[in-house]
């Protein structure tokens, strides 16, 4: 029931008589309580969406980033409305380490986790990720297939999204002689997180004749497609939707129109075929990813053929998942939410085609760990334009923030990143002076070494040591990009005052952790998990006293509980102190 109230206004001139008043009826004015439906819709639409289109193994092998003999038209066509970083960085050339700093926006020395296996919340079960600060602040947030690294171990994380991811198989195959001919083969078996011993090979590639959908990136985009319509909808909710596209992953496995665009023989296998003279002899990559498929050595190089049918295979796959974009795009644009949607479009990582004789991805060195990156803000940039600021992962969570008008984000993890909105607005900007990255290694002798990159604008400097071990017991690569495109020789020993003032830009950061122990992998309890998430009203990542005493089936014995489980005494329980009940990871 709406309340009518009418207002008097008594004027009563100076010196006037108290008989002469005017009475003025100056408004009827109609006060709704709580705020309707039009009032909501209002304050969803001036909130942008984010659409976050996430690619596996891209690298930045398009025709926006001068590559004239690949075929992906849609991401060109993003790119004319988009800020195009050519000096952009993975923090980690390996899928789940880099998906945790995208959605952390925590560098992988910093968490600790360097492999496939270890979920993130086994070193920060209280990290609030992107989608989850998102969601704090009243947006919806959707997964669809690969945002965070599922397979070798590792899970997804329900407390990411606002309704339950949508899986998409990451191995798969059309042709009865390429699966296995009773249950798995080896990579179906890791990303189906099922041993893989004693298994067979897979196929590296395949080319079916086949419609889009077929395949799983064409089930994807057409899930995006539903989920884009839904949202359009929804008028009292912002969106936050990221899709997880496959390919270009192994195995290229793509219709075959795809593969037509090309013609084999175009493609040259690269001539360097050594890694970089007098670099360290564990910093390249042995490639045991490819080695995983039939047909493909167990050992030593692969011959010509065989590498040009790869490199065939990247380009096919990496044209089918521009495909799909396209599709998602389109969509995006037919239902006019393209002018109040923030778009970013990231691979997370590099992949080694032959150079320096190696494949896949999995080493410190530029074709593994350049990545394509575009952001489209509307009312922010231009669309067209190209920087050369350098730019990694872990800028990508306070970028979203400053463009979605969120508060910046102090979340318990903190965030090593920095926003990239500056230079969106005028892209001859720069915000950083370098970007850091990591990949791991044995040397003989000591448990893992980690190789510690910093990669400036012309230079990249690799220290490699033992975590917390004395700097004097590094092994260094240096690279002049300027001088050494290719990277055909580690310059260390000849430039011992640049490696100094480079190896500076690496201490001045924390102290690389260690892998995290195998002790400490399993993730926080799951019911804990669960009853943190309906505790947390708020929805800010920590139970206040109300909260964590109401309906405790104890309430004589709960407020001692809340005073043992705040092992920091701030008078507040984060999402480790209650899940471990007051001894978290590391004390």
């Amino acid at each position: 029931m709406k309340e009518c109230r009418m207002r008097r206004i008594i004027i009563r001139p100076p010196h006037c008589s108290r008989s002469v008043v005017l009475l003025v009826l100056a408004a009827i004015v109609w006060v709704d309580p709580t705020p309707g439906e039009a009032a909501v819709a209002a304050a969803a639409k001036a909130k942008p969406n984010v659409l976050l289109i996430c690619v596996d193994d891209l690298k930045p092998l398009l025709g926006c980033y001068g590559e004239k003999q690949a075929h992906t038209p849609n991401i060109d066509r993003l790119a004319k409305r988009s800020v195009l970083f050519q000096r952009a960085y993975c923090n980690q050339a390996v899928c789940a380490p880099s998906r945790n700093a995208l959605m952390t926006g925590v560098r992988p020395t910093t968490m600790g986790i360097y492999d496939l296996g270890t979920n993130f919340r086994a070193a920060q079960s209280n990290a609030v990720t992107v989608s989850q600060y998102f969601i704090q602040h009243g947006y919806r947030a959707e997964a669809l297939r690969k945002i965070f690294h599922v397979g070798h171990g590792n899970h997804e994380d329900p407390a990411s999204w606002s309704v339950p991811h949508f899986p998409v198989r990451s191995i798969f195959y059309l042709f009865p002689e390429n699966h296995a001919k009773q249950g798995l083969t080896r990579e179906e078996a890791l990303f189906a997180n099922l041993t893989p011993e004693r298994l067979p090979r897979g196929a590296a590639y395949e080319a079916a004749d086949v419609p889009d959908d077929a395949y799983p990136d064409g089930k994807l985009a057409a899930e995006a497609i539903r989920r884009l319509q839904a949202a359009k909808e929804r008028t009292d909710q912002p969106f936050f939707l990221a899709v997880g596209f496959v390919k270009p992953h192994l195995p290229f496995c793509a219709p075959k129109k795809y593969w037509d665009l090309y013609e084999r023989n175009s493609f040259e296998v690269p001539t360097l075929r050594e890694p970089p003279a007098s670099a360290t002899s564990y910093a390249p990559s042995r490639w045991g990813e490819l080695r995983q498929y039939k047909g493909i050595p167990e050992s030593g190089p692969l011959d010509d053929d065989t590498a040009r049918a790869l490199i065939h295979g990247y380009y096919a796959a990496t044209s089918y998942a521009d495909a799909q974009i396209g599709r998602v795009l389109d969509e995006l644009d037919r239902l006019g939410l393209a002018q109040n949607t923030i778009i970013v479009l990231w691979g997370d990582h590099g992949w080694h085609l032959g150079d320096h004789g190696m494949w896949c991805k999995h080493t410190n060195y530029e074709q593994a760990n350049r990545i394509p990156l575009l952001i489209t803000a509307p009312g922010v940039n231009r669309g067209g334009e190209r920087t050369s600021s350098l730019a990694e992962t872990v800028d990508i969570y306070p970028t979203l923030c400053e463009l979605a008008g969120l508060p910046a984000p102090k979340v318990p993890q903190g965030i090593e990143g920095k926003s990239l909105v500056p230079v969106l607005r005028r892209p001859s900007r720069s915000v950083k002076e370098a970007i850091f990255h990591v990949y791991p290694r044995s040397r003989r002798g000591e448990s893992q070494i980690l190789g510690r990159a910093v990669r400036t604008e012309r230079y990249r400097l690799v220290e490699w040591k033992k975590p917390g071990a004395p700097a004097d017991t590094a092994e260094f690569e240096l690279y002049d990009y300027r001088e050494d495109p290719l990277e055909t020789k580690n310059i260390a020993t000849d430039e011992p005052g640049l490696v100094q003032r480079l190896h500076a830009l690496i201490q001045a950061l924390p102290e690389a952790k260690p892998q995290i122990s195998a002790a400490d992998r399993n993730p926080p309890p799951s019911h804990r998990t669960a009853m943190f998430e309906r505790r947390d009203a708020d929805k800010d990542g920590k139970l206040t006293r109300e909260e964590f005493l109401k309906g405790q089936p104890d309430p004589a014995e709960a407020p001692g509980r809340f005073l043992r489980f705040d092992a920091n005494k701030d008078g507040e329980l984060g999402r480790d102190e209650y899940i471990h009940m007051g001894n978290p990871p590391g004390r």
